[in-house]
């Protein structure tokens, strides 16, 4: 992504990770970018903050996610990127374990970008070329309830992302689904092994991806901890 014109950005799951070297990256490159997370965030180097706005809030809820919103559009008015990075464990609890505790992560991190996205699309339609990525963990991509099912828009996150980009696409939107390949709607012909993926590789990767603003894009971990790392409150 080169810096020809600066962008403004929000980057959700920002807290570690893969969401957090993401923004540092961005805020390198001299762009604008939001931050948000539901854990503490980690320190941004003092020379960063200037370009940066933290963002408070749970974007489970869908009135913390629309306060986040008013705060860009007080700040920057438009978003040309919204990069939301639903392969948090951030929403992980201290009572729920072994299946529900998935089931748990994947509904709080759909709820999430819901949120998000509603939130936001009116920022996006004010901004330029404007982008949506959403981001999947072998977490998060997993089909919810039964997973004999066909997934829809109900039961996968993927598949949610899928018929929002022809939602989007009219108002001249581009979605970039980031995601482990599954079995039952492959993203490629050839099958992507696994790779020993650190959250700084990962995210210069997409970074440099961005501007070819492809449909999809194939990220298969070995240790989801190492993009994700596993926090509980």
């Amino acid at each position: 992504m080169t810096t020809e014109h600066t962008k403004r950005i929000w980057v959700t799951g920002a807290s570690n990770g893969l969401g957090h070297a993401l923004a540092l990256h961005l805020l390198s490159l001299g762009h604008h970018v939001a931050i948000s997370g539901r854990a503490p965030l980690e320190a941004l180097p003092d020379k960063l903050v200037a370009r940066c706005l933290v963002l408070e809030g749970d974007l489970a809820v869908a009135a913390d996610a629309e306060t986040m919103a008013q705060r860009i559009q007080q700040h920057w008015g438009a978003l040309d990127l919204l990069i939301i990075n639903a392969g948090s464990c951030d929403y992980l609890d201290n009572h729920s374990s072994g299946t529900e505790m998935f089931e748990a992560l994947i509904s709080s991190n759909a709820s999430a970008s819901e949120h998000c996205l509603n939130s936001a699309l009116p920022l996006l339609l004010a901004g330029r070329k404007a982008h949506v990525v959403g981001i999947l963990s072998s977490i998060t991509a997993l089909q919810q309830h039964e997973s004999s099912q066909w997934p829809t828009a109900q039961n996968s996150l993927g598949h949610w992302f899928s018929e929002t980009r022809s939602q989007l696409s009219p108002q001249e939107i581009d979605l970039t689904l980031i995601a482990p390949q599954t079995l039952k709607k492959p993203m490629t012909p050839s099958i992507a092994l696994p790779q020993q993926w650190t959250a700084d590789t990962a995210a210069l990767a997409i970074i440099d991806r961005l501007p070819q603003r492809m449909p999809e894009m194939v990220l298969e971990a070995l240790s989801v901890s190492s993009l994700w790392p596993l926090r509980r409150p």
